[in-house]
């Protein structure tokens, strides 16, 4: 089995839908883009830190938790994850050094 982020955004947006008052993801989104933006950042620093901290398990963990807490975020936004996904891809035509090679120099 091959779990995907596609198959986590439709597990949000179906968990979002449905209202349900035992579901976290529809309760996080009843609360709002604050504090779903509040919790991705949390997560973020809480893999920080575990990646600092060389623990590859909680690294791994709260990774799990901070793209769940991104695509909420995304799923309030009503950003789809494709979007995100095609801004990856037209990056990808030139190595970031060589893009910020050809940049105008600032004065």
């Amino acid at each position: 089995m091959s779990f995907t982020l596609s198959d986590l955004e439709a597990t949000i947006a179906a968990r979002a839908a449905s209202g349900d008052a035992s579901s976290w993801t529809a309760k996080l989104i009843a609360a709002g883009t604050p504090k779903a933006a509040q919790k991705l950042g949390e997560e973020a620093v809480e893999a920080v830190i575990a990646a600092v901290g060389g623990d590859r398990a909680n690294l791994v963990k709260e990774s799990a938790d901070l793209l769940y807490h991104w695509l909420v975020v995304l799923k309030l936004a009503d950003i789809p994850l494709s979007e995100v996904m095609a801004e990856l891809e037209s990056r990808t035509g030139q190595s970031g050094l060589a893009e910020k090679a050809g940049r105008p120099k600032e004065n």
